[in-house]
């Protein structure tokens, strides 16, 4: 596969990190962990991390994690899943003023590969660039297949190279990689975004 993304691309470095777990996969130096606040302890949802500026991403968050939740004053959800919205999640939403755009990505396995609807992902990719829309969370079930091919075509269009937008997607992946996601991602079109807004310059360095 080829890993090279013309001259204009910048390679990214991915901290190096660990586990055992395959659902918690690599978390970036953004990532979150539980956090004090003077009524107890605030819970992340799996897998969550902050992807740059106003842009967070995590597995199917519970009503163990609205706390933590309400606490980024989001505005919206992106929940890339066909299935409803489980009703305790749609209250939470309502009661806290936050928007839900649902994108229904079918979470198939491998073999066969899976078919990434294309014009699915950029309609989500315009909500994420839409200032309105932010802070805004990116989820589906455990925020790895769906929730890291829609970031790593958000990373491409941040000129991240294909090297560091596969590491950061292997990071969530573990050994549970796709590489349909990888290839999608890849042979992704961009040409018609423009440039990205000033909260998608955000460089690890």
């Amino acid at each position: 596969m080829r890993l090279e993304n013309g001259d204009r691309s910048t390679c990214h470095p991915i901290v190096n990190s660990s586990s055992d777990d395959d659902d918690d996969g690599g978390l970036l130096p953004e990532s979150y962990s539980p956090v004090l606040d003077g009524e107890g302890l605030l819970v992340p949802p799996l897998n969550f991390a902050m992807v740059d500026y106003g842009v967070f991403r995590s597995g199917f968050p519970d009503t163990a994690n609205f706390a933590f939740l309400q606490s980024l004053g989001l505005r919206s959800i992106i929940y890339l899943c066909p299935e409803r919205y489980p009703e305790a999640n749609v209250e939470f939403l309502n009661a806290n003023g936050i928007r839900l755009f649902q994108f229904a990505i079918e979470g198939s396995k491998e073999p066969p590969l899976v078919n990434i609807p294309e014009e699915t992902i950029k309609e989500a990719l315009r909500v994420v660039l839409d200032e309105k829309n932010r802070p805004l969370l990116i989820h589906c079930k455990r925020g790895k297949h769906r929730t890291g091919s829609l970031v790593g075509c958000l990373r491409k269009l941040q000129k991240w190279c294909l090297t560091s937008i596969f590491d950061e997607y292997q990071r969530y992946a573990a050994e549970k990689t796709r590489v349909s996601d990888l290839r999608f991602m890849e042979l992704f079109d961009i040409s018609g975004f423009k440039q990205p807004p000033t909260f998608c310059s955000h460089s690890p360095n």
